[in-house]
């Protein structure tokens, strides 16, 4: 049997989204044929925001993307400039109207509605101070991964409603913050499990577990560079 390229190019794109869950973004995009476009900007607007580097090239494949997934072009245009103004790294003064925008267009797409969902809580939480709104959101972002089974929003969606739920003295949070903890550990997906780590290491009284939770967040962030993560360890 022949090969026209379409296995050893699923091969490769299979490859590169296990790299990229591991949090091994130089070596998925190694790994990348020219054309998957669409992942290539995923990769490179997920390593922006764990690492903090230089965006140009996530900006410039954003701005490819565009020709052909205008809707998928705008979700991840809103994730570069939520984690700008989220960091202070040339925050553009229309960073929060872009990031409503292209994460509400992503909420009325059937592929990203989920994800358009959760990313519109997270500015109403962390951009626009709007905790009820934002909770809202999470919880319908909850319903829809659960729906199809998307793990990993489940994770990031609990984490953020096991938050609000700590913050408002509800101790049942942390069962939510362990949930994000072990659904991202069985996704493989480390710099998630790190950062579910640090979060639930916060949340819990000082003890071994607590200890171990940031030893292993610590061990993660060193290895795979992840700058902000690395900040908050050090304060």
């Amino acid at each position: 049997m022949t090969d026209d390229g379409t296995y050893t190019r699923v091969v490769a794109e299979t490859s590169a989204r296990v790299l990229f869950r591991s949090g091994q973004w130089d070596q998925a995009l190694a790994l990348l044929p020219g054309e998957a476009s669409a992942l290539r900007t995923q990769i490179l607007a997920d390593r922006f925001w764990w690492r903090l580097d230089d965006p140009a090239e996530a900006e410039q494949a954003v701005a490819e993307l565009d020709r052909g997934e205008p809707v998928l072009a705008a979700y991840y245009r809103s994730q570069l400039a939520y984690t700008r103004s989220l960091f202070g790294i040339s925050p553009q003064p229309d960073a929060a109207a872009t990031a409503r925008t292209g994460f509400a267009a992503a909420a009325a797409d059937d592929r990203l509605a989920g994800w358009g969902t959760f990313w519109l809580g997270v500015v109403a939480d962390n951009l626009d101070g709007q905790p009820g709104p934002a909770g809202d959101a999470y919880g319908r972002a909850l319903d829809w991964a659960r729906a199809r089974d998307d793990g990993l929003l489940e994770s990031y969606a609990v984490r953020h409603l096991g938050g609000q739920r700590l913050d408002h003295g509800d101790r049942s949070g942390l069962g939510l913050l362990r949930r994000s903890y072990h659904l991202r550990a069985a996704l493989g997906a480390r710099p998630q499990t790190a950062a579910a780590a640090l979060t639930l290491a916060g949340a819990l009284p000082g003890g071994p577990e607590a200890g171990e939770l940031r030893e292993m967040a610590a061990a993660t962030a060193r290895e795979l560079r992840l700058t902000w993560m690395l900040t908050s360890l050090a304060a």
